[in-house]
């Protein structure tokens, strides 16, 4: 059995042209326990009462003046398209054609004139009992996708961070401060954001670039941290860094986008716009777009960062370079958007400093680049 003190909150709507039947109907309703019920004689307004209330029933006359009831069904179906409204129908017609009709247009129930008070009671409270274990189930359902949408956002946030942590990782071991996936990441967002990517898109970029060199874990020491040139073999153990990375991020089944879309720019990030790249030869437009950002914007932190194998390329110089290096390492629409935000890249180098080095980038040029950066070979 149903909460009969939730039934008897219900929000109830008579309407009938007809004073004598809506005072009957009310008068047993709340000699049943029924204490919300609204009378109507104006069919007009129930579309504009049922938006304003959102009634539990709607006991609805068909013969009336202006609208009858098939007008009142339809003109409710129209406003609320899919919707369960909850319609009784009471009419004096004897024939079948008008209950099937009436049913048929969306009624959930159907009663003739005049009235018999048991059967009345009892289909409105079946009705009412149906109303309420949907609204129970809606909520249930409601509350149950709050979960499963807060469960995946922990999830992408548990990813974030691991992200961010293993793409650290990465960096120490390259004798490189954490300060610079960080950088990476903020950096890619400006230029992704000033391409007119969508929030969305900005968002993944900004989360998976960190991971661009993530397959630096699996390089040997001896060739990772080795201060001079790479030499034979070790300059092609170098270059497996990225198909390392991707294997790191991709497994077997990965069905995390962010999680593809790091793997997509860790394979590809030394790919080159004229297709002279690493490992795959990619050329123009094939190189995935994310990457190509993550690209120009590490390439230009790293040459403007202090590392163990090199001093500091000046900003001027660093721009310079990757000016000249439009249309061949990278793509000429991002190096214009790259120059157009080299006041707010900047700024992020400023925001994320490395700790452990004391010297800030210098603005203007004071050396010529001599020692090599791997970041652009």
């Amino acid at each position: 059995m149903f909460d009969l003190e939730v039934l008897h909150r219900s929000k109830i709507l008579l309407v009938d042209d007809d004073a004598t039947n809506l005072q009957i109907l009310r008068a047993m309703l709340k000699k049943d326990g029924y204490h919300n019920v609204t009378t109507l004689d104006d069919p007009t307004r129930v579309s504009l009462m049922y938006s304003q209330q959102a009634y539990d029933l709607i006991a609805l006359d068909i013969h009336m003046p202006v609208m009858n009831g098939f007008d009142v069904m339809a003109a409710l179906s129209d406003s609320y398209p899919g919707e369960f409204i909850p319609i009784v129908i009471l009419t004096a017609d004897e024939d079948n054609y008008t209950r099937d009709l009436a049913l048929a247009s969306g009624a959930r129930d159907f009663i003739r004139k005049p009235f018999n008070n048991r059967e009345v009671l009892l289909r409105f409270r079946n009705l009412l009992e149906t109303v309420h274990l949907q609204k129970a189930l809606k909520q249930q359902n409601e509350l149950l996708e709050e979960k499963v949408e807060e469960r995946t956002r922990q999830l992408h946030y548990s990813q974030v961070k691991l992200i961010e942590c293993l793409g650290r990782a990465a960096e120490f071991k390259d004798n490189e401060t954490g300060a610079h996936v960080m950088r990476i990441s903020k950096m890619t967002g400006v230029v992704a954001r000033a391409l007119g990517l969508r929030a969305k898109d900005v968002e993944m970029v900004e989360q998976a670039s960190p991971m661009h060199d993530i397959g630096k874990i699996g390089i040997p020491d001896r060739v990772l941290l080795k201060p001079g040139k790479l030499e034979g073999d070790e300059w092609s153990t170098m270059q497996t860094h990225a198909s390392l990375g991707a294997h790191i991020l991709q497994g077997d089944d990965n069905d995390s986008e962010l999680l593809r879309v790091a793997a997509e720019i860790a394979l590809n990030h030394h790919e080159r716009w004229d297709g002279t790249g690493y490992p795959n030869g990619l050329k123009g437009e094939e190189i995935p777009l994310f990457t190509r950002i993550t690209s120009v914007c590490d390439v230009f932190d790293a040459l403007t960062s202090r590392r163990p194998y090199k001093d500091p390329w000046s900003v001027d110089e660093a721009v310079r370079f990757i000016e000249d290096q439009s249309g061949r390492a990278f793509d000429p629409t991002i190096v214009a958007c790259f120059k157009s935000q080299l006041h707010k890249l900047l700024a992020v180098k400023a925001a994320f400093p490395d700790q452990d080095i004391e010297e800030e980038v210098q603005v203007q040029p004071t050396m010529k680049p001599t020692s090599r950066s791997r970041k652009h070979h």
